[in-house]
């Protein structure tokens, strides 16, 4: 039984349905956001949301069937445990805001689709790589604000007059947003301005900006030679599994074969006792036709058959 509910876990099939599932009910919750379609089929909406919401549930009771304690141990489970589970606390009094974190369903895409799992596990692996550039840029977003803060305070107070407004508008020039109308406001009394932000936006922008995307494309490469690697494994281990049940059967073959007995070459003889000479076979004359007396010989049995009548 539990090989069977394996089996249909495992079958793309109902993988494609659980996707379908998903993807309804996160439609549903946005429906209800529309205050028109929550007055007139509001009760539809929440019917297909409980409805979900209990193939869900009975989703991941199967998987605790079949994997027992395997199913702790791996944090996909984890994660869709913890968004059902989210679900089902009660969403009255102060708990109400968990309502709305019901969307947090949608999230479920992320362990049933293999590939945004490969994404998501690609990133996880960059994460030790993507600290150290963190690190970098807020060293030099905290430089770049302490000196934008002392060299121009006076002349745009509402974008650089203290460290945290500093901070602020230079992360806005970093995302690319309404930059130019800051480096222009600065430059109507610094004209050389226009030195300091672009510095600025080629060492934040396309060096720092650039390097995060440079870790996070080498651990999706990395993921996908394990996954490459762990996939050629197998077939080693199914090629060898096949070799030695193949080997297997010839030993059995041929161990079939020790045990049959030798073919016979002839008829058996019969046995013979001792001193005892085998028939001669009459010679044959010449010109004797084989099987056929001679006349004379029958002319003398025609004589002799006469005189017994």
């Amino acid at each position: 039984m539990r090989e069977r509910m394996r089996a249909v876990l495992d079958d793309r099939r109902f993988q494609r349905f659980i996707v379908a599932v998903i993807l309804v009910n996160a439609a549903t919750l946005g429906l209800e956001t529309v205050p028109s379609l929550a007055a007139s089929h509001g009760h539809v909406l929440a019917a297909v949301d409980h409805v979900a919401l209990y193939i869900f549930v009975a989703e991941l009771l199967a998987k605790v069937y079949v994997e027992r304690l395997a199913f702790l141990r791996d944090p996909w489970n984890l994660f869709d445990t913890l968004i059902v589970g989210i679900a089902l606390a009660p969403a009255t009094g102060g708990l109400s805001v968990l309502r709305s974190l019901r969307i947090l369903r949608a999230l479920r895409l992320l362990s049933v689709v293999p590939s945004l799992r490969r994404v998501v596990s690609a990133l996880l692996r960059a994460m030790p790589g993507m600290s150290s550039i963190v690190v970098l840029l807020g060293l030099v977003l905290y430089v770049a604000a302490v000196m934008a803060t002392k060299l121009y305070g006076q002349a745009a107070p509402e974008r650089f007059g203290t460290l945290p407004t500093s901070l602020f508008t230079l992360y806005q020039t970093m995302t690319g947003d309404d930059w130019g109308n800051i480096a222009r406001d600065v430059m109507t009394e610094h004209p050389t301005a226009w030195i300091f932000f672009t510095i600025f936006i080629l060492v934040c922008t396309f060096v720092v900006l650039n390097l995060f995307m440079a870790v996070v494309v080498s651990a999706m490469d990395e993921e996908s030679a394990e996954e490459r690697a762990a996939l050629q494994e197998d077939s080693s281990a199914h090629t060898r599994r096949i070799l030695e049940e193949l080997t297997e059967l010839r030993r059995e073959v041929a161990a079939l074969r020790g045990q049959e007995p030798p073919a016979r070459q002839g008829a058996e003889q019969p046995a013979q006792k001792p001193g005892h000479k085998p028939a001669q076979k009459p010679v044959q004359k010449p010109g004797q036709k084989r099987g056929r007396p001679s006349g004379q010989k029958r002319r003398q049995e025609r004589a002799a058959a006469g005189y017994r009548e």
